[in-house]
């Protein structure tokens, strides 16, 4: 077993897991990128890791300086333990209305919470910390969704591991949020084999599904457009908050306990090998599913749960 020398080392290098009883094709096989399995619990660490060092390269951000970005959870949190090992102060502007243990596991970090209007989600989140940026010169503002480092990260990490644990890939399916995973996956295997395609998920216009973001709603992010993201894409699948949930639950039957964006990522990969004849998918995993235990997403009534996506911000 490896040994490291700190916690940051262990980001990164995520298992594949086959979830081929769950494909509705048994011409298709179906494997799940486990990022769950990164320290900080979701494949933010390796965006919010790129960034930092990057950012520690050019002299933009400085020992100690203050760190301020929007999130809804993940990035939060991956920051945040980054951070703290590193020794700087973060303040994360967090939509009012996430699942507890968003805020708890952000408190665990030591990370300053600055809230947003709920009824705005993580847009509302990222324009007070784009307007608070303005404010603070001082403080290093990464700006997820304009970084270039996030999708680099995938290009150079997410997407060389898959590569490299099954050549034989046809499709990679990733929910769109920031977009960086997306890019950074699809453009490294599109260089491998062009015939790759590369699945992008997302929540119908109107509707809240944990981490994901509809391009149709006002904000695309820069990641996705200077990635030539409408280029890239193969195709585009609507996902709904009840659907997610219900596929969410499914994931257990292979023993995958994962977030709500998971079920919606591999609802969506179902629905590809449906469509296609035969073929191997890949499911990006974003998270593990600690962080939603409190929306009894797994146990409550599934259209009570469904109602509580309407009011509560799963990712």
């Amino acid at each position: 077993m490896a040994r490291y020398q700190s916690i940051l080392e262990m980001i990164g290098d995520t298992p594949l897991l086959d979830i081929s009883a769950l494909s509705p094709n048994r011409r298709v096989s179906m494997l799940a990128k486990l990022e769950g399995a990164n320290p900080g619990g979701s494949v933010k660490d390796r965006a919010a890791l790129r960034m930092v060092e990057e950012a520690e390269k050019d002299g933009s951000l400085r020992p100690g300086q203050q760190i301020l970005e929007s999130s809804s959870g993940n990035t939060g949190i991956a920051l945040a333990m980054i951070a703290r090992v590193k020794g700087y102060p973060l303040k994360i502007v967090l939509p009012e209305n996430v699942s507890v243990e968003r805020r708890q596991a952000l408190d665990v970090w030591a990370a300053d919470i600055i809230d947003s209007p709920g009824s705005e989600g993580s847009n509302g989140a990222m324009r007070r910390a784009r307007a608070l940026a303005e404010q603070h010169p001082d403080w290093w503002f990464p700006y997820q969704y304009g970084n270039p480092a996030n999708p680099q990260a995938h290009y150079e990490g997410t997407g060389p591991e898959i590569w490299r644990d099954c050549p034989e890939v046809t499709h990679f399916v990733a929910g769109l949020g920031t977009a960086g995973t997306l890019m950074g996956v699809g453009r490294y295997l599109k260089e491998r084999n062009p015939e790759v395609q590369v699945w992008a998920v997302q929540p119908p216009t109107g509707e809240m599904v944990d981490g994901l973001k509809n391009l149709d709603e006002g904000f695309i992010p820069p990641v996705f457009t200077d990635n030539d993201g409408f280029d890239l894409l193969d195709r585009s699948k609507m996902i709904g908050a009840r659907e997610s949930i219900e596929w969410t639950r499914r994931l257990t039957e292979v023993g995958v306990f994962a977030g709500i964006s998971s079920g919606a990522v591999v609802a969506a990969a179902a629905k590809c090998a449906e469509e296609i004849e035969e073929g191997v998918i890949v499911a990006l995993i974003a998270d593990g599913g600690w962080k939603y235990l409190s929306t009894g997403a797994w146990t409550g009534d599934l259209d009570e749960v469904t109602e509580r996506a309407r009011r509560i911000v799963y990712f």
